[in-house]
């Protein structure tokens, strides 16, 4: 296949703008049109100083356009819907996380890219940062069993509080950012969850009753590891702590150390999410006076791309995913695997009991 991908941008919102300048910029895209409900579309035509074909339907652009992919950066309760109707169309699907808002949702898109043989590639985004790469590396020169702590507390006022509530319409934050970070954990150990444990609280009356705006889950894994991981999202969310990554086992720690992008007033930033800027490595091994025997490490991240050039990234291997027609099975497993695990989150919190993963 030597011809542009002519693709189909579903949602202009942070991540579809983002995704969309991607496409605008590399020469394997071609976008033939934009679609968005509200004015997203008509603003991201002008930041992207093009003249796309702007459509307010989903199901009205793919018959018009006739894609060859789609990029879906809707909310999660059309994810399912918009990659099934892709699918049928014969297109590509790259969407943003989750999969799907159920797992049984996730399990039909799956097999429906089996069955027409498509690419389907979702957006976990730190599997694309070089730092985070190495982070993970790390982690895995540590010894069993591991420790991992993580969050992202987001501090969100104006326009992305009402993102947020929109999200929570369908999602908790654990649910939908904890994804992430869950398969971050999986990848640290190799190993399989097998237990979860998680709290909430529902902070304000603006979201549906029954969800909740802050939450932490716990993880237990077949080596013995464990992990947690905390989002809130809201006006009243602290950002005291909203930057922890850090993992340890018995030959040490390590930790992403973001001073700028950890500092005070950076919770609600977009780009400042993933950055690593420096890893701290931390030596166990002491001597017979129990003093440490080598010193800690500063591993500087020269390579620290912006949230847009991490997208391109990601559209960087949907196309070496179509083009040089990549295996995509196991990605796929494990982001199904993810999201059954923050979804027994979910019901940990929902019952107040631990739940065991099959």
């Amino acid at each position: 296949m030597t011809q542009k991908i002519k693709i189909l941008v579903v949602g202009c919102g942070n991540m579809g703008a983002a995704h969309a300048k991607a496409y605008h910029q590399l020469e394997g895209f071609e976008i033939c049109g934009l679609v968005a409900r509200g004015d997203s579309k008509l603003s991201l035509n002008q930041s992207l100083q093009a003249d796309y074909p702007l459509f307010d339907q989903y199901e009205t652009a793919l018959k018009s356009c006739q894609p060859d992919a789609v990029c879906i950066s809707t909310y999660p309760d059309t994810h399912e819907a918009y990659a099934l109707l892709a699918l049928e169309a014969g297109c590509h699907v790259f969407i943003e996380k989750p999969l799907a808002d159920s797992i049984a949702g996730s399990e039909r898109i799956i097999a429906a890219a089996q069955k027409a043989n498509k690419k389907v590639v979702v957006g976990y985004i730190l599997r694309h940062h070089p730092s985070w790469m190495k982070f993970t590396e790390i982690a895995q020169s540590l010894g069993k069993p591991l420790v991992m702590r993580m969050n992202l507390n987001q501090q969100s006022h104006g326009r992305m509080w009402d993102v947020h509530r929109n999200l929570m319409k369908s999602l908790s934050p654990i649910v939908d950012c904890g994804v992430h970070y869950i398969d971050v954990m999986c990848q640290m150990t190799g190993a399989r969850p097998i237990r979860v444990s998680a709290i909430g609280a529902r902070l304000t009356e603006d979201i549906p009753a029954g969800n909740y705006n802050y939450g932490q889950l716990q993880i237990t894994f077949s080596d013995g590891s464990i992990g947690w991981y905390e989002a809130g999202w809201g006006p009243m969310v602290s950002e005291t702590a909203f930057f922890i990554k850090d993992v340890f086992g018995p030959k040490g720690a390590a930790s992403i150390v973001a001073k700028e992008a950890g500092s005070a007033g950076k919770s609600d930033s977009v780009d400042d999410h993933t950055k690593t800027e420096s890893i701290k490595i931390h030596h166990a091994a002491i001597n017979a006076e129990n003093q440490f025997t080598k010193p800690d490490e500063w591993l500087e991240m020269t390579d620290e791309p912006s949230h847009d050039e991490l997208c391109q990234r990601e559209q960087v291997y949907f196309l070496e995913a179509i083009k040089e027609d990549i295996d995509l099975s196991q990605h796929l497993e494990d982001a199904l695997n993810s999201l059954k695990v923050a979804f027994a989150c979910n019901e940990s919190v929902k019952t107040g009991k631990m739940v065991d993963i099959d």
